[in-house]
């Protein structure tokens, strides 16, 4: 290509990279969120296929393959006891995108309707790959041998760039980086499927 050529495909690639993040940092159909009113949302909509009535859905499109680059038909299948599920939060409980500079906390319910376990990993939203700090994993999980439940059994993830206390359940975040966080659900139970058990959102700490 020539110089202008140049010019132009280097500005397009720009452009494609700021829309895909829109996309998909700041997901546009309602019918895609798990709640309404709620941050956590589907990874993809229209199936892994993201058409409806056989017409591409180029949004959808757009941001699965910008922030997961792949896709597979056990995505659409509903496995009670099996597989796994996601959710994925771009933003807090006010609508505000994380920061890593703040503090936050996330109150998992008890009864998380799971046959085998559940996480919650933060990921970067520049790479979005999982956040890399000190910490080997961004994650809590239900199998962390330092896991601290409340007496009713439900559990207090917080997220931030300092440990609040001693214990577990504390997901390092890094100033001046953005971050995202993936809700997994491993051999999910019908009252995810069916809503009775509802994941709350992401609240600001501090």
């Amino acid at each position: 290509p020539d110089e202008r050529m140049r010019a132009i495909l280097t500005e397009a690639a720009m452009v494609g990279d700021a829309t895909a993040r829109a996309l998909t940092y700041r997901f546009r159909q309602p019918e895609g969120y798990y709640y309404p009113g709620s941050a956590w949302r589907l990874g993809v909509l229209g199936g892994y296929s993201c058409t409806e009535d056989g017409v591409l859905l180029l949004d959808s499109a757009a941001q699965l393959y910008f922030y997961v680059g792949a896709t597979s038909p056990s995505w659409e299948q509903k496995a009670v006891g099996t597989g796994s599920q996601y959710a994925l939060a771009f933003v807090d409980a006010t609508g505000v995108p994380f920061d890593g500079d703040r503090t936050y906390r996330l109150h998992v319910p008890p009864q998380v309707p799971v046959n085998n376990f559940w996480s919650v990993l933060v990921y970067d939203t520049q790479t979005r790959s999982m956040l890399q700090t000190d910490q080997q994993w961004p994650s809590v999980t239900s199998q962390d041998a330092d896991l601290t439940t409340n007496e009713d059994g439900s559990v207090d993830v917080r997220f931030g760039p300092a440990r609040p206390g001693e214990g577990g359940n504390w997901v390092q975040t890094l100033p001046g980086k953005s971050w995202f966080a993936m809700f997994r659900l491993y051999g999910p139970l019908e009252p995810w499927f069916d809503k009775t058990w509802k994941l709350p959102e992401i609240e600001p700490a501090g």
